[in-house]
């Protein structure tokens, strides 16, 4: 349904997307996942038609069989809500303050699909059952700050399903929320795509709801591509030495608090910051950070190596020295 070949966005000499390749095809649940500045937003507006203007794009973005990288900004309003809809991060700054949800979430229907008001006023009336907005009649004429955040986010999940979209990206759709209620909309997310037989991208720095909601994974950093396959596998069994530092930073609770000597326990950290774009190595982007840099990482921009059908990371040492 969806394929990148190639696809960069550039602005100036950095870029925040470099090379990205990837097939998507419908009932895929594909999670994405790095620290800020890696690029998964910049590739999630990417697939929205949604990059800013100064954004220099290459590369190929097929969409239905269909070239969206070089497409106008009226081919992407007809492909929009219709093929792909997005989920943003943060549902106060996506929802217009000033407008009753119910009509922000009838809007797109009355564009797109040309119902009458009663009949759009009946399917949000729907949209909001089916992701758990308790009260809907009630719900439909408040405004977004009458609302928690947990219902604002749901609101912002029926705004993305109201033409019945082919693909839903989640944008760090659970980052304002407590865990509790981050735990059902990622469950809510998962349980939408099996239904609607709906394909799923799912971004995230929590690796746990990743792993809980999505089927494959991909790795990015500083704007490439490093690893990807399945989630369960590499999650168990990281390949890349940044996907190993992700997972090693995660916090254990069995290991907080003190060591036996008495002194606190210090987090595990990844090394260094994420450089920013002007600042990146033009080899490995993770030259610099790397515990097992090689002397030519920064300059020499390693292959992605598959290491088994479905599963493969960019990485000097696993094209040099092999892999099981």
């Amino acid at each position: 349904m969806i394929e990148l070949e190639s696809l960069s966005a550039h602005f100036g000499n950095a870029a925040a997307l470099r090379d990205a390749n990837l097939q998507i095809r419908r009932g895929d649940r594909l999670g994405i996942v790095g620290e800020s500045g890696s690029g998964k937003t910049m590739l999630a507006l990417c697939l929205m038609g949604m990059a800013p203007d100064s954004a220099h794009l290459t590369g190929r973005l097929s969409i239905d069989g269909r070239d969206m990288a070089t497409a106008t900004e009226r081919d992407w309003r007809q492909m929009r809500s219709r093929r792909v809809a997005m989920v943003f991060q943060e549902p106060m700054a996506a929802l217009n303050p000033l407008r009753r949800v119910g009509d922000t979430v009838m809007e797109p229907m009355l564009l797109h699909e040309n119902l009458s008001r009663a009949e759009a006023r009946a399917r949000a009336l729907s949209l909001f059952e089916e992701v758990g907005i308790l009260n809907p009649e009630q719900r439909l004429r408040q405004f977004p700050h009458e609302m928690s955040g947990g219902q604002r986010q749901r609101v912002l999940i029926a705004l993305a399903l109201a033409c019945n979209p082919a693909l839903l990206i989640a944008d760090e759709p659970t980052t304002a929320l407590d865990a509790n209620v981050a735990l059902r909309i990622t469950d809510l997310l998962q349980r939408l795509a099996r239904e609607r037989d709906m394909a799923l991208v799912f971004i995230s720095h929590d690796l746990a709801a990743v792993a809980r909601a999505t089927q494959e994974i991909v790795v990015m950093y500083g704007g490439d591509m490093v690893e990807r396959g399945p989630t369960a596998e590499v999650l168990a069994t990281p390949q890349h030495p940044y996907t190993k530092g992700l997972l090693g930073a995660r916090p254990d609770p069995a290991e907080a608090g003190r060591d036996a000597n008495g002194k606190r326990r210090r987090l595990p950290t990844i090394p260094g910051s994420v450089p920013p774009l002007h600042g990146l190595p033009q080899g490995c982007r993770f030259a610099g950070r790397c515990p097992v840099e090689l002397a030519h990482c920064a300059d020499q921009r390693p292959v992605f190596t598959p290491t088994e059908p479905g599963r493969g990371a960019a990485c000097h040492l696993l094209s040099e020295t092999g892999h099981d």
